[in-house]
This record gives C-alpha cells, structure tokens and sequence, in this order.
C-alpha cells in the first residue's frame, strides 16, 4: 500500500511521520509514504483541483493526504476546499490533513524529542512548552517551535547564528514516536476520524495485537 502527501510547502513535509504512525495505529498492512512534490514542473498547477489531479496523475498511490493549514480559517472551511476541489477528479480515497494553524503546533509537546532533535539530549535549559492543551491556539507555532528548538540547542553566538531549526524541525518530526498525547486536540481527533474511515474503505487488515 501507498500514500501520498500534497502539501502547501516543502515544509510541511514533517506531517509525514504523524501520518505514518496513525495509519500504524489502524492498520497491520505496510505503508509506503511519498510526497507529491510539484514543484520541478514546467507548468505547475496553480488551483488546488489542478494541484490534486496533477498529483494523483505523477504520484499513483491508495491514499491520498491533502494538506491545507487552517491558518485563520476554521477547520470546516478548509475540508470544503478540499472537498470542493475534488470534484470531477478521478482519485482514489481522501484524507483532509488541516492542522490548526500550523502543522509545527503538533509538534510541541514531547520535550525529549525537541532536546534531542536539536542536538543536546542531557541539556537542562528550560523550555517554556506550551501547555498541550492551547497549542492549537497559538497564533505562530511555527516560530514557538523554532524559539524552543533553538533553546534547547544550548548553542550561544556564531554556532547559535548558524543553526537552522528548520532541519531540526523534520528532525524532531521523526524522533517522535508516539503522537498519541495529540489525541485530546480537535484538529488530531479530526484527522483520525477520517483516516479510520479511509482505512475501513481500503478495507486493511486491524492492527496487530
């Protein structure tokens, strides 16, 4: 089995592994994960209806994840979007990701991951983490996440100047290895809900025991 992930960005690519660990949670069958990167296009797509059609045609796959950040959209809006767009497509089962706002608000909760993804595992700076309940109402989470990476690196001055919480950011991403504490969050409970549906539409095995 396969999916594939559209996404807004390069970026967002971090969804990867959160998608990855929650079709883990509904299935025992194997997923293969691909980005559809559109980008090296001599004439990228341009509306979301071209953008998904484009990507079902380079990137053929089971599943079919379609990102958009709610930003300052409710979540509704943002699946009617999606929804919209996929009208008169050929494609095989959707699953809307709309994390709320951002999806790097889903990556604030597991202080291990984030000294480890920033290179200082045993580092004892403190780390203002946001409690999990209100991180989907952080305003940029982005740069929360990034305020928390670079301060957990402990790095001061020029090394300081030349670290890139970007790249730590898929780093921390993949270090994490249980995004069940997300489950009490509207947006995560959201994505479940239709990644449960999809996987009883693809009719997978249940997860092992």
């Amino acid at each position: 089995m396969r999916f594939s992930l559209l996404t807004d960005g390069s970026s967002d690519t971090v969804l990867i592994p959160i998608l990855s660990w929650m079709l883990g949670q509904q299935t025992s069958e194997p997923f293969e994960s691909q980005w559809a990167d559109l980008r090296g296009l001599a004439r990228p797509p341009r509306t979301l209806s071209e953008r998904i059609a484009t990507a079902v045609d380079l990137y053929p796959c089971d599943l079919l994840f379609v990102h958009r950040d709610a930003e300052r959209e409710p979540r509704d809006s943002r699946v009617k979007e999606i929804r919209r767009a996929l009208s008169g497509i050929l494609h095989p089962p959707v699953v809307c990701v709309v994390p709320v706002r951002m999806q790097e608000a889903w990556l604030l909760f597991d202080e291990l991951a984030l000294r480890r993804a920033a290179g200082c595992p045993n580092g004892k700076m403190r780390l203002d983490l946001v409690p999990l309940h209100r991180v989907e109402q952080e305003p940029d989470p982005k740069d929360v996440l990034h305020g928390l990476l670079r301060a957990a690196s402990g790095l001061t001055g020029r090394r300081a100047k030349q670290f890139r919480p970007q790249v730590q950011t898929h780093r921390l991403a993949e270090l994490i290895d249980d995004f069940s504490p997300l489950r009490q969050l509207p947006a995560f409970q959201a994505l479940e809900v239709e990644v449960v549906a999809a996987v009883k539409t693809l009719r997978c095995s249940p997860p092992a025991a």
